[in-house]
């Protein structure tokens, strides 16, 4: 030994540090109790049909502050300035972005190193529903439909495999595949 001190390099897949993953999922298994969070964002009217949404922060057993904002728009075909995606494609894309979380993560604890991934979604919404003009007619999304392009060093058994757990454990597909209850509360100023 030469007396200096020996480090260990983090165990690192797709940029997902594995070492801080697996303890994750250790502490969540030996303590169910670490694994509850609370998700909050505040959306503020901005005029016309912008809204700003802001995040503070979140709580995972302790409050973490973080703080980013998102401004939020229409198309000028339904009444906006066309200053920033609306809130269809900010919903679309929070999917694709939790998906696209589990494919990076799933591939790095199956060792696959990706070269691509994109995950492409569509739907229509018939505005005769948002516009009241038919209450036969829904309001939103009756359907999505979403392709992913993925590629690395795995097999297509393995992907098949991944795209498989993805939709069984993303929250945001799970939010959008199925009901979700909603509590309102109205606070008149």
């Amino acid at each position: 030994m030469d007396g200096l001190a020996q480090t260990t390099a983090p165990n690192v897949v797709n940029g997902i540090n594995l070492d801080d993953l697996f303890a994750l999922i250790g502490g969540v298994k030996s303590d169910p109790a670490k694994g509850r969070t609370r998700w909050r964002v505040a959306t503020t009217w901005q005029g016309q049909t912008c809204s700003r949404s802001q995040v503070e922060g979140f709580e995972i057993g302790e409050d973490v502050k973080r703080r980013f904002s998102m401004d939020i728009d229409e198309p000028l075909e339904l009444g906006g300035s066309n200053r920033f995606a609306n809130p269809q494609e900010y919903l679309i894309a929070a999917l694709n972005a939790c998906m696209t979380v589990g494919y990076v993560a799933q591939c790095a604890v199956h060792r696959i190193t990706l070269e691509s991934l994109v995950i492409e979604t569509e739907g229509e919404i018939d505005l005769r529903g948002f516009l009241g003009i038919d209450p036969t007619v829904a309001n939103g999304y009756e359907s999505l439909r979403y392709k992913v392009r993925i590629k690395g060093n795995g097999t297509k058994e393995q992907f098949a495999e991944i795209h498989e757990a993805v939709m069984a454990t993303s929250p945001n597909f799970y939010n959008l595949s199925r009901p979700v209850a909603l509590k309102s509360t109205l606070v008149v100023e």
